[in-house]
């Protein structure tokens, strides 16, 4: 059988060292894939080219899959996110995080097992900021009725495929009645029309992220705007370990990118130290969702195989710096691919 074609996006900092022990961990798993590289961020503009090349774009709406390691983003000033810009080209609405303690990763909770799903092109990050005035600056929540229907039919849908039991939308309709209060009126219709064997909860984000860290094992999925998911996924990330072992996915109708949720880490980089697990994790979505949409078998084992490996080697305290660990980034993919079934 052939291969599935995937584009491979290295990333900035630590994204090839990471991005090169997770192809070594799929290889070793023989995973179908056969990869495309392409640039995109820092590398690509010094390449001489912009920071998402067309070529880029186009090879990801050809093959309708990528996994991108971290990209620069500039603070306060110089180009716009590459994630941003490739949410909006391809339309990736739907952004999910799950979020699941691994063993051999103490934290202050046990058996954390969320699903973050965020809505991936309106709200502030829609970027329509003007200056109005030398002092007075503003920036413009942009939410559509089509845009909020959409993500709660997806996050629904998702939530029942995956047999889970309840979705509560995190927001601040007390106060943004319009915006947010658009979102779950949004959300509420879908539950209550065509969901209804999904338990329905809301929670004003502020009490929410309290009741998150008092006891996550009261939530099962989250629904929430752009800005909220992101700042949220964050948090929950912290609740298991870090960005360090936390995967993520963005899907649009016509394409699908994986990615490491955490930065580029350029303080790290070239030292060879960074943990790769994101990474692979966010790789093992990848071959979940082929099985899903190819129906081939061959991902499916490739994944499982993968993901049983990798909490093996954290059970047995195969660990990298940022987890407590002793171990380099291509020593904790060896860890990884010596305990594959």
């Amino acid at each position: 059988m052939s291969r599935h074609k995937a584009v491979l996006i290295p990333g900035d900092g630590i994204g090839p060292e990471v991005t090169r022990a997770t192809c070594q961990v799929l290889e070793a798993a023989e995973a179908p894939i056969e990869w495309v590289e392409r640039l995109a961020g820092l590398a690509a503009i010094e390449a001489g080219g912009d920071v998402l090349p067309a070529e880029t774009l186009e090879d990801i709406q050809r093959h309708k899959l990528a996994l991108k390691g971290p990209c620069t983003t500039p603070i306060g000033k110089g180009f716009s996110s590459v994630n941003v810009q490739l949410r909006k080209q391809l339309n990736l609405y739907a952004a999910v995080r799950p979020v699941r303690s691994l063993p051999g990763v103490e934290t202050r909770f046990e058996g954390v097992d969320l699903i973050v799903i965020r809505e991936n092109t309106e709200g502030l990050y829609s970027g329509v900021e003007n200056r109005l005035t030398d002092d007075v600056v503003m920036s413009m929540k942009v939410t559509t009725q089509s845009a909020c229907r959409r993500i709660a039919h997806w996050a629904f849908r998702f939530a029942t495929q995956q047999r889970r039991k309840k979705i509560t939308v995190f927001h601040k309709a007390n106060i943004m009645k319009v915006t947010d209060g658009l979102f779950i009126n949004c959300a509420r219709e879908v539950h209550s029309h065509e969901y209804p064997n999904i338990d329905y909860d809301e929670a004003i984000i502020d009490a929410g992220c309290m009741k998150l860290v008092q006891n996550p094992g009261q939530f099962d999925v989250l629904l929430l705007e752009n800005l909220y998911g992101d700042v949220v996924s964050d948090l929950c990330a912290g609740l298991v370990g870090g960005l360090g072992v936390v995967p993520g996915a963005n899907f649009g109708e016509q394409a699908a990118v994986f990615e490491a949720v955490h930065g580029s880490a350029p303080d790290i980089a070239g030292k060879g130290v960074a943990n790769p697990l994101a990474l692979l994790m966010s790789a093992v979505m990848m071959l979940q969702h082929l099985q899903d949409v190819e129906q081939d078998p061959r991902c499916g084992r490739a994944a499982s195989r993968i993901e049983q490996a990798y909490r093996q080697a954290l059970g047995d305290g195969e660990r990298t710096r940022d987890l407590g660990g002793s171990l380099d980034t291509e020593q904790f993919a060896r860890a990884v691919i010596d305990r594959l079934p």
